[in-house]
């Protein structure tokens, strides 16, 4: 399709952290995706290489990782297979995010925490793979999750919602957001309006973050992303029990250099040079989320 180009594949060499993340460590965020098995849907932003969950784990074998959250992409639509069948293969160390319909029925979302869902994505940046197209029908689906112990993760522009904190209001379970806010330095990064005030709300309790996705939010063509360090320390100074890390693999979407995964674990133990506070980002705070 001339509109959903194909993305080149992710350094299948990660290298070993300089410093080895604690037992437990979590990757919160990454995909798995097979077109033979699962195929795409038509409406889609892009084409993604074969990233399977065995290729995943062994990258996670190199960094040190032990558990991961597998997270539905908006190429395969409500197509949750991808995300079960991932978490199948190892269900003691994986959960998932599923997307889901507003027409679910409950014993889908029963059966979806049984095979290890612990919450739901919207994602209003990339075309297709979203039935939400808002925000405003957020409300109905959290009543209904509530009770299953999931979560809503976002994936927006957190600069460009200038009704976020009345959202946060509204929504009786937790939200937690990809890449650090998702605001671009190139649109004003820490210092824009709109992302002091998502600090704002991550002081007064709202949200969880993740430190994902540095290299899409840097103005730098490679690694290290310098301009992205502020960005993440401020959400770590400004809610550090609600602050989880992920690879982002096979880091689809980005025409960039790829960046190297053992790089990216390197770039959090800048950005969070206290073992302690890892630990908790690592393995603490996602145990909480996720339920592990």
């Amino acid at each position: 399709m001339s509109d959903a180009p194909f993305c080149p594949a992710p350094d299948r060499n990660p290298h070993p952290p300089k410093i080895a993340p604690p037992p437990g460590a979590t990757d919160c965020h990454a995909h798995v995706f097979e077109a033979a098995r699962y195929g795409y849907q038509n409406e889609r932003s892009y084409t993604p290489p074969d990233s399977t969950i065995q290729q995943l784990r062994a990258t996670h074998k190199a960094l040190g990782i032990e558990r991961l959250v597998v997270v539905a992409a908006s190429v395969h639509g409500t197509n949750n297979n991808p995300v079960l069948d991932a978490i199948a293969t190892e269900p003691k160390n994986l959960r998932g995010i599923a997307t889901v319909g507003g027409n679910i029925t409950d014993k889908e979302l029963t059966k979806l925490r049984d095979g290890g869902i612990r919450g739901i994505r919207v994602n209003l940046v990339d075309k297709g793979g979203n039935p939400f197209g808002s925000l405003d029908g957020l409300s109905g689906i959290a009543e209904r999750i509530k009770d299953l112990g999931f979560h809503i993760e976002l994936l927006v522009h957190v600069e460009s919602f200038p009704d976020l904190r009345s959202l946060a209001k509204s929504i009786c379970v937790p939200l937690s957001v990809g890449h650090i806010g998702y605001t671009k330095v190139a649109s004003g990064g820490l210092n824009h309006p709109g992302y002091q005030e998502f600090l704002s709300l991550l002081r007064d309790g709202y949200f969880w973050v993740k430190l994902t996705g540095p290299s899409r939010l840097s103005a730098h063509e490679s690694f290290p992303y310098p301009d992205v360090v502020d960005m993440a320390k401020a959400v770590v100074e400004a809610a550090p029990d609600r602050i989880i890390w992920g690879t982002d693999w096979p880091h689809v979407m980005q025409y960039k250099p790829m960046p190297n995964d053992g790089d990216l674990l390197d770039a959090l133990t800048e950005w969070v040079p206290d073992a302690a506070q890892r630990k908790r980002i690592l393995v603490d705070n996602p145990a909480k989320l996720y339920g592990f």
